[in-house]
């Protein structure tokens, strides 16, 4: 039976006109399947359905989402991304380690968590430096973490009391029901590159993520080191974003989820 596949023009590209051609027929296509961004089941037959082709250095992984979630795309990971995700859909445990930014690859620290704002939660990601970042490049001593991100667009914040503008350009990706990187645009308008990148791919609650996927967006939080801390709790870290904002060490936006 033919499923309800999008296939977009760059996933075509990759796998060529006639494996895409047996997946639209449905001879490759699974009928049910468990929906590589949210992980709830999905069933191709029944509901429009995307595929989305992870490649990494080596290996190449074709998955499905629901249209409502993810449109078909490529993505671009790691080989060590694409294995972790690999082992996550089968059950292993994967091992949650400090993240790298690029290029300043200074090690960062990233948190999720839901933030009420105007009387809905919202699905956020805080980012803090183990440590001072500094200008590439530069000798001196202290701490340009939220000017350079200033000048990317983020906003300084000073109270949570309203969402920060859109940061266009700038995404979250959410593949495969965990979190693998925060986009930024590339070069000269070219293709979007990790601004941060999981070394191996975040895990999220399930309040997260419907949330994210309720929303189409992410709020970004960046603080300075020794800002905000690990907080156990998401009433603890909303305790600490507000005493960053009221101390001026807190800067925000809004970033479009799945990296479209």
């Amino acid at each position: 039976m033919p499923r309800m596949l999008d296939v977009s023009d760059e996933v075509r590209a990759e796998i060529g006109d006639e494996e895409a051609n047996r997946l639209l027929a449905g001879e490759n296509a699974p009928g049910s399947y468990d929906c590589t961004s949210c992980r709830t089941p999905g069933d191709s037959e029944r509901e429009r359905t995307s595929t989305v082709l992870f490649i990494g250095d080596e290996t190449a992984v074709l998955a499905f989402a629901h249209a409502t979630c993810l449109p078909s795309q490529v993505v671009q990971v790691t080989e060590e991304q694409l294995l972790g995700a690999v082992k996550s859909i089968n059950g292993d445990s994967v091992d949650l380690e400090p993240e790298q930014v690029v290029p300043q690859q200074a090690v960062l620290g990233v948190t999720s968590g839901l933030v009420l704002i105007t009387g809905e939660l919202h699905p956020a990601l805080v980012v803090e430096p183990t440590g001072p970042i500094v200008r590439p490049g530069s000798t001196a001593v202290g701490d340009d973490f939220l000017p350079l991100l200033i000048e990317q667009g983020f906003m300084p914040v000073t109270e949570l009391t309203s969402l920060p503008p859109v940061l266009h350009g700038w995404s979250v990706l959410l593949a495969m029901g965990q979190l693998h990187a925060v986009l930024q645009p590339g070069p000269n308008s070219g293709q979007p590159v990790a601004w941060w990148q999981a070394h191996q791919p975040l895990q999220v609650t399930d309040g997260w993520r419907a949330a994210a996927n309720k929303h189409q967006q992410v709020l970004m939080f960046a603080a300075p080191v020794g800002s905000i801390g690990r907080q156990p709790r998401e009433d603890l870290l909303r305790d600490a974003l507000d005493k960053a904002a009221a101390n001026g060490k807190l800067v925000a936006s809004v970033l479009p989820l799945a990296g479209t």
